[in-house]
């Protein structure tokens, strides 16, 4: 290993690299790799549930919660942990993100002590396994409207979970078909009066210590699936099944045993997303994991691409490398160095839910928001980045690629739901669109269209600079900037920030302007003009995430000591800058904040960066520290013997 690669690995772990540490110098560093056999999908369940119980007995959980509910409350340690998962085999990534954070979060953070004493050490030991059921087959993304109801009967002071529809129906629930016994059911609460109260959460039994289903409990099994073959998605429906009261999760709001219903919060919308709000730590892992699972492709290809010949140069000799040719490090190294940006953000993401979460409950309104529109935007970018940097990896490594051991067509397979659950990342955006426009100064009570242009029809930019951690450096470097004839100006920081923050303002600015008008239009005309904008919705909330992940690597370049490793990581923040401007150059022209002879320097730049970061290509991705036992995939790492290659 390079001897920068090392200090590169304490910059990329951030705050809890003695995590990452342990887990890789672990004596059994094997025990979560994905199995080295084929195994049909009943096989490779039952692994999944092996690990998921070596899991439980490995202490990791704990630190997932708070003291008083039996944790330790190192809650970025939790989810450091969990994102190490993703290098491993995604089933289990899934299966523990089910068990230990849907489930066991859905307990701790909408349930009270006597739910937290009942459930959580067996949700921990794996005793009691467990599932989240939210999704319906009729309702995805919109989970306020959600068929499913829970109604009380005072008489016998029960709850009646019923399944009304058959797009009531809860699909796709993890741990569902085969091991849960117990699911977290979001349904529709409605006391003896009639009266709905929204969204809440009842613990439902759904299957007895036999396994056999409870009584008005249908299960059923998804079967195979794209990918994650271990994992057991099924479908859950009930018909009047009755549980106590009880069972209600009720730190949001609560039923008496005479039916009267109180909350601490009036407002349903509002108690709604209040109680979303206490499981971003969902979002927050899928990103840390589909960015592993990344890193893990990128890590194969490039080490595939340095030792793999193909073509000699003019005058014949030696073939040469992968690595060798401009398209190859075209397809690569601008890759690397967005991973590089998703996890420096990434570990600011967890460093703000651990201080959010630390609050046990009473985090700052505004801090929980701007939490909550963070995690969506990382999430929505960091899984679109594994969906495209997998599949290029693949391809870069030709049929080698396509083998199964090779492990790339399985981590294409099981990071493609990636982009749609814990949130599909075209809501998702919209919800930090949404963030922005309202500055973080409003709740998120409602994410329908009109409320939206209310939201918009108040917006000022004046304040995007002052939304960053890094606003003084950014201040500082921005100020610097040359000017737009420089002939070296896309090199300096301060330029590329202000390319960044341009685009941001204006393009957020243009959605308030479009929105603005809707909210002086009649509803039908309101929600044509909020239609016909979202695409512009969306690039909004993509250039502010942009924006995001460049402060995140300046701000590492600038905490590096001086030397070749800050250097080198100058030179990964240049590429990552200026391959973005490329890749939006249509934009920059169009808006005259580049000229052609501007735009053209820019793809020539990234250019000239691939072929000089080409001979640290072994750095960069060993920095990643993935141990190789986890890897796998010898025919990709390993180069030919000698005789063969001849």
């Amino acid at each position: 290993m390079d001897d920068l690669a090392p200090t590169l690995t304490q910059i990329l772990d951030g705050r809890w690299g003695d995590v990452r540490q342990r887990l890789r110098a672990h004596e059994d560093v094997e025990r979560f790799a994905p199995p080295t056999l084929p195994l049909t999908m009943e096989e490779h369940r039952e692994y999944t549930k092996r690990q998921l119980l070596t899991l439980a007995r490995d202490n990791f959980a704990p630190d997932g919660l708070a003291k008083g509910m039996g944790g330790t409350g190192n809650f970025g340690a939790s989810v450091t942990a969990f994102e190490m998962l993703g290098h491993g085999d995604l089933s289990l990534l899934v299966k523990a993100g089910v068990q230990f954070g849907l489930f066991g979060g859905a307990v701790a953070n909408l349930g009270t002590a006597r739910h937290h004493t009942a459930y959580l050490p067996g949700m921990l030991d794996g005793t009691l396994l467990g599932c989240f059921a939210m999704t319906e087959t009729g309702h995805g993304s919109n989970v306020q409207h959600i068929e499913t109801t829970a109604t009380h009967d005072p008489t016998t002071d029960e709850i009646v979970v019923h399944s009304p529809t058959p797009g009531a129906q809860k699909n796709y629930i993890g741990n569902a078909a085969r091991d849960g016994r117990m699911a977290a059911v979001f349904a529709q609460l409605v006391t003896a009066d009639g009266e709905g109260h929204g969204v809440h959460c009842i613990l439902v039994p759904i299957r007895d210590e036999s396994g056999k289903a409870s009584p008005g409990v249908t299960i059923g099994d998804c079967g195979a699936k794209g990918g994650l073959p271990g994992v057991d998605n099924g479908t859950l429906e009930f018909d009047g099944v009755r549980v106590p009261r009880w069972n209600l999760l009720n730190r949001y709001g609560d039923i008496s045993a005479d039916g009267a219903y109180t909350s601490p919060i009036d407002n349903s919308s509002r108690r709604f997303f209040t109680m979303l709000g206490t499981l971003v730590r969902g979002r927050v892992s899928v990103a840390g994991g589909a960015g592993a699972a990344t890193r893990s492709a990128l890590t194969l290809a490039t080490r595939y691409a340095l030792h793999r010949r193909q073509f000699s140069a003019p005058g014949g000799g030696e073939e040469l490398t992968l690595m060798s040719y401009r398209a190859h490090q075209r397809k690569l190294l601008p890759a690397i160095a967005k991973s590089y940006a998703l996890m420096l953000a990434q570990n600011d993401l967890v460093a703000m839910l651990h201080d959010v979460a630390g609050h046990e409950g009473d985090a700052p309104e505004e801090g929980q928001r701007e939490l909550e529109a963070r995690a969506a935007g990382i999430k929505a970018i960091t899984t679109r980045h594994a969906t495209d940097a997998i599949q290029m990896c693949r391809e870069a490594c030709g049929g080698a690629g396509y083998m199964a051991d090779n492990r790339l067509t399985a981590l294409k397979d099981d990071t493609d739901v990636f982009t749609t659950f814990e949130g599909d990342n075209t809501v998702l955006l919209q919800l930090v669109a949404k963030g922005l426009l309202t500055e973080f100064q409003e709740t998120f009570e409602d994410n329908s269209p009109l409320a939206m242009i209310a939201f918009a029809s108040r917006f000022t930019a004046s304040s995007i600079l002052e939304k960053t951690p890094a606003a003084g450096l950014i201040s500082r470097l921005k100020s610097r900037a040359p000017s737009d004839d420089d002939d070296e100006a896309e090199f300096h920081r301060g330029r590329q920030l202000s390319l960044f923050l341009d685009r941001e303002k204006h393009v957020l600015e243009g959605v308030a302007l479009r929105l603005g008008k809707a909210s002086k239009a009649e509803p039908e005309a309101a929600f044509r003009i909020f239609n016909n904008a979202q695409d512009h919705l969306l690039a909004a909330a993509e250039a502010h995430i942009d924006r995001v992940l460049l402060e995140a690597l300046c701000q590492a370049v600038e905490a590096c000591e001086a030397g070749p490793a800050k250097e080198l990581l100058d030179s990964v923040t240049d590429l990552f800058a200026l391959s973005t401007i490329e890749r939006h150059r249509g934009w920059y022209l169009e808006h005259g904040r580049l000229t052609p002879t501007g735009s053209k320097a820019v793809i020539r730049s990234v250019g000239v960066l691939c072929k000089d970061l080409a001979p640290h290509a072994r750095t960069l991705v060993d920095a990643f520290a993935i141990p190789d036992a986890w890897l796998g995939a010898p025919g990709l790492l390993e180069p030919l013997p000698a005789a063969y290659d001849a």
